[in-house]
């Protein structure tokens, strides 16, 4: 079921670059069917979004005065949801807006010598747009963690997209988002939602920025719409690296790979060990497991073609390997974790010990479970409170700073033959 691959292998860097490759190619036929429906949603608006939503979700009585929940349908959803779910997304939000509220950026200002003030400030965005996926992948806990870093960077303005299949939604994503105080939310997603919240309709304001996880058709979608409004991240499908050892539980490592699998068929679930037996006794672990899950056909097809298990020769061969993963989420699964941390530069979010799986992460650890996919973790980070956050610098220059600093200015601009800013600085220091 889970491949198995050895560093001492002549083919090991082959074999692990054609398995991390696979879930990389974008189809060009959904890429086509997106940019038909992204054109069309901006001719057409309203018109388009409302065809769209018809024809994917099977919602056949949408129509302009119903695409957003009212306030009776809130309360009726809300109504419907049971007291523990609504303990357990207190106590998220809870812990994510006490971690996400230490993110808060520092403004700051300096005088030079001759009295130039300079200075960097940031400022919230105007109005956002979450997209909630909905259907078979339907999370109360991303509108939190793509609401709770927007909240607390100063937004002024939250709405949000989900798609109601059928004119049914998941009474648990509409608490989460009263909780957060989202303006409007719209019975709308898949590509059309992302169109509408780019561009705008007669219903739908357009936003500045657009977050939140969904189908390889919304992230198309949203590398399209990218420069007409700012994006998260491009993302992939979700993925789990653990690094263990013989002190590893079998049955916690088979677990934790399982429950990465589950959420997707194009997920991926990787095992870096030095030792072999343990890799026989998490491969039996997972058969027994799959037994009693109800997305067992899920995450065999995950773990089939996506999964690995590598077999390494010694601690910092699992470093290099795991950096160059460079995976979503990373399980330091060992008896001394610490040790592989301060290798680590390539990760999206660090799970270590025994006793800390991603799923506390991707429910109510507190730091964002919105993380770079793909190898991404190279050179991006997890969403935060920063990106709802503008920074923009302040320059005032004195009298005195033109008349001691113009000369350079002067020069330089010269040398780069751009006389008009020359004379731009010259002509106030006559």
């Amino acid at each position: 079921m889970i491949k198995i691959i050895n560093t001492k292998s002549r083919k090991f860097s082959s074999e692990l670059n054609s398995c991390l490759d696979l879930r990389k190619n974008t189809s060009n036929s959904k890429l086509i069917t997106v940019r038909k429906i992204l054109k069309d949603i901006k001719k057409n608006k309203d018109k388009s979004v409302i065809k769209y939503e018809k024809k994917f979700s099977g919602f056949k009585k949408l129509n302009k005065k119903n695409i957003y929940f009212s306030k009776s349908e809130i309360a009726k959803n809300i109504k419907s949801l049971d007291a523990k779910t609504k303990e357990s997304i207190d106590i998220s939000y809870n812990r994510i807006l006490s971690f996400h509220k230490n993110q808060k950026f520092k403004n700051f200002k300096i005088l030079d010598k001759y009295k130039n003030s300079l200075s960097y400030r940031s400022l919230p965005l105007d109005r956002i747009g979450i997209y909630v996926p909905g259907g078979i992948a339907s999370y109360p806990s991303s509108v939190l963690m793509n609401c709770i870093p927007a909240i607390v960077a100063g937004v002024k303005e939250i709405i949000m997209t989900v798609p109601s299949i059928n004119g049914r939604v998941n009474p648990g994503v509409i608490y989460a988002a009263k909780k957060c105080k989202v303006k409007k939310i719209y019975k709308i997603g898949g590509a059309q939602a992302i169109g509408a919240l780019a561009y705008g309709t007669e219903t739908i304001d357009s936003v500045d920025k657009i977050v939140g996880p969904g189908s390889e058709y919304v992230a198309l979608a949203k590398k399209e719409v990218f420069g007409e409004v700012g994006i998260d991240i491009f993302a992939g499908p979700s993925e789990v690296t653990v690094i263990a050892d013989r002190h590893s539980n079998p049955d916690w490592v088979a677990a934790d790979l399982i429950a990465q699998a589950e959420h997707d068929k194009m997920s991926q679930s990787i095992l870096i060990t030095e030792s072999k037996n343990l890799i026989v006794k998490v491969k039996e672990s997972i058969n027994k497991q799959l037994k009693f899950l109800p997305k067992k056909n899920i995450v065999l097809s995950s773990l089939s073609k996506f999964g690995l298990a590598i077999l390494a020769k010694n601690k910092d061969e699992i470093s290099d390997i795991a950096n160059k993963i460079s995976p979503e989420h990373l399980e330091i699964f060992t008896k001394k974790p610490e040790i592989y941390l301060r290798k680590i530069k390539n990760a999206g979010s660090i799970f270590l010990g025994a006793y800390s799986p991603e799923a506390m992460g991707d429910y109510l650890a507190g730091p964002n479970h919105v993380l770079p996919t793909s190898g991404t973790a190279k050179f991006s980070s997890g969403l935060s409170v920063y990106d709802f956050l503008k920074r923009q610098s302040v320059i005032k220059i004195t009298k005195s700073g033109i008349e001691r600093l113009g000369s350079s200015v002067i020069n330089l601009a010269k040398y780069e033959n751009l006389q008009g800013h020359a004379n731009s600085v010259k002509i106030r220091i006559k």
